[in-house]
């Protein structure tokens, strides 16, 4: 049988072919210019691949593509497709920026026929479509910004990227519920999702890797956002109290692992009488349900009064955290909190609370010592840790929550307000 060479509207079909021919090729990526940004990618841009950045309103997706864009330039033309900003307005946010490479072509365009023409005729090394919900296809009886526009548009779009090998990063706004692009239809449709995360009061932000085909789904990239835009966090401590500063009572410093990254996050606990009816629980960048566990851990197997006590938990920084591993220093900074004990300088606590009151090791306990020791902590109560290492590397490691909070507190009496 012969297989059809080209369809009727002209366009070429693609064969089939066996994979093992393609054991030669090499995967060639164009670097954005960040390191940071590299990372969430799996190691830079691969020709062909479509990435989706998704975030709130203001946290600063335009401001990291802008930037990204100066610095891709330097490989050839990037076209960045402003569907809601015009020519003029973009030129002034590039140039308060501080950039100024002349390959970075503006289109302020949201017809959808009239992008994939200058993409065709420029032959750009890297295509920015800011944002999706902007563009529209005529041909699509449905408003700009519409599940069948939102759905129609990505598709070409993306099969225009792989088509001509260009890589192309498409802007998606967050929905009031929380989705990408109502609801998450374009996930499915691109190959890398990275979530911008950030909070406006907060200088620091968060570049998350949600899919990837073409990497790690699980990295993340540091920023912080200044007056000349945003700069790249190389040091693990940005988050957290340096290994010689003195803790107040309620502050816990950790190491989470974030993909293949370590990072030192301050946790704080705030535990107070409750003034009236159920005693509150609230948290920011901790998880409020495994919170919830590790408190009620609290009082069951380490005699915590905490019934009549409102507690407040916060991860310094404005950043958010998923990994278990947190679990032993939400406790010990909760402890520390209604004890009024603080935790001794240049001490790292890690670790995962069974609802027994046990302690489960961690992944990848030598990648989180030697990170936190080469900024100088030197005390790490970690369980699990091999026996003969202990004495060697200053790991401590407890078997209970029990002993975690006699050796990070001592023999602290464990009431709200230390009565």
């Amino acid at each position: 049988m012969v297989l059809p060479q080209e369809r009727a509207t002209g366009r070429q079909t693609a064969q089939p072919i066996p994979l093992v021919e393609l054991a030669d090729s090499k995967e060639s990526r164009l670097s954005t210019g960040y390191a940071e940004v590299d990372r969430t990618l799996g190691g830079g841009l691969v020709p062909g691949s479509v990435v989706l950045l998704a975030g709130e309103p203001g946290v600063g997706k335009s401001t990291l593509l802008l930037q990204v864009a100066d610095k891709t330039a330097a490989a050839g033309p990037v076209l960045y497709v402003s569907g809601e900003e015009s020519a003029p307005q973009l030129w002034s946010r590039f140039r308060r920026l501080g950039l100024s490479h002349p390959q970075v072509i503006a289109l302020a365009e949201t017809d959808l026929d009239a992008v994939c023409e200058q993409i065709a005729h420029l032959a750009p090394c890297c295509v920015i479509v800011d944002s999706i919900q902007a563009v529209q296809d005529p041909a699509v009886l449905s408003v700009p910004g519409s599940l069948a526009q939102v759905r129609h548009c990505s598709v070409r779009l993306a099969r225009e990227a792989k088509e001509r090998g260009v890589p192309m990063f498409i802007v998606g706004h967050i929905t009031k519920e929380g989705l990408v692009a109502g609801p998450k239809a374009l996930e499915h449709v691109v190959d890398t999702v990275l979530q911008f995360e950030g909070e406006r009061t907060f200088g620091y932000r968060v570049l998350r890797t949600l899919k990837n085909r073409f990497g790690s789904a699980d990295e993340i990239g540091l920023f912080q956002m200044g007056e000349g835009g945003l700069e790249q966090v190389t040091a693990p401590i940005a988050f957290a109290h340096g290994p010689e500063e003195a803790l107040p009572a309620g502050a816990c410093i950790t190491c989470l692992l974030e993909g293949s990254r370590p990072l030192l996050v301050e946790v704080q606990a705030l535990v107070v009488p409750a003034g009236f009816g159920t005693p509150r629980r609230l948290t920011s960048g901790v998880d409020p349900r495994r919170a919830a566990i590790v408190l009620a851990v609290l009082e069951k197997q380490a005699g915590l009064d905490l019934a009549q006590a409102d507690v407040y938990l916060n991860l310094a920084g404005g950043i958010h955290c998923q990994e278990s591993a947190l679990d032993l220093a939400v406790a010990v900074a909760v402890a520390s909190s209604v004890s009024g004990v603080a935790v001794a300088a240049g001490t790292i606590v890690c670790g995962e609370i069974a609802l027994s009151g046990q302690l489960r090791p961690v992944r990848q306990v030598a990648r989180r010592v030697s990170e936190a020791r080469r900024v100088g902590f030197s005390h790490f109560i970690l369980p699990g840790a091999r026996e003969g290492k202990r004495a060697a590397t200053g790991l401590l490691a407890p078997e209970t929550l029990e002993q975690a909070l006699a050796l990070t507190l001592g023999s602290a009496r464990l009431r709200p307000g230390g009565r």
